[in-house]
């Protein structure tokens, strides 16, 4: 079965970094493209960046474009998300997901497994 647990989040003045974690477990992840998802208040879901196991390729969100990075360490199962010069309207809770075959640019729904979640808040 499937895992996925974050970890990282926090509270930060604006300008700050916080890096966030992806323990990911279950099953082995090649083929398999990682995202990274925020949910502020009364907001839908955003796709944030995104990760193929395998080949590293990576993309993200206009938004974040230059302040975040996405990584993966293949040995410990993890999956990384730095945020630098982080802003007041980065404040949401950021999901882990995971899914097989999917397009680096997939949407949420196109992902199978979630994690639970964890809270980011930037205040200004």
């Amino acid at each position: 079965q499937v895992q996925l647990v974050e970890s990282g989040g926090g509270l930060v003045q604006a300008g700050g970094s916080l890096r966030l974690s992806c323990v990911a477990s279950g099953r082995t992840f090649s083929g398999y493209a990682m995202g990274w998802f925020r949910q502020a208040p009364g907001k839908e879901r955003e796709f944030v960046a995104a990760i193929k196991w395998s080949s590293g390729t990576t993309n993200y969100a206009d938004s974040v474009k230059g302040r975040f990075t996405i990584s993966r360490d293949n040995a410990k199962s993890t999956v990384y998300l730095q945020m630098n010069s982080l802003k007041p309207e980065d404040t949401a809770v950021y999901y882990c997901a995971a899914g097989k075959f999917v397009a680096i640019d997939a949407a949420d729904s196109e992902y199978s497994y979630w994690g639970q979640g964890t809270q980011v808040t930037v205040s200004s």
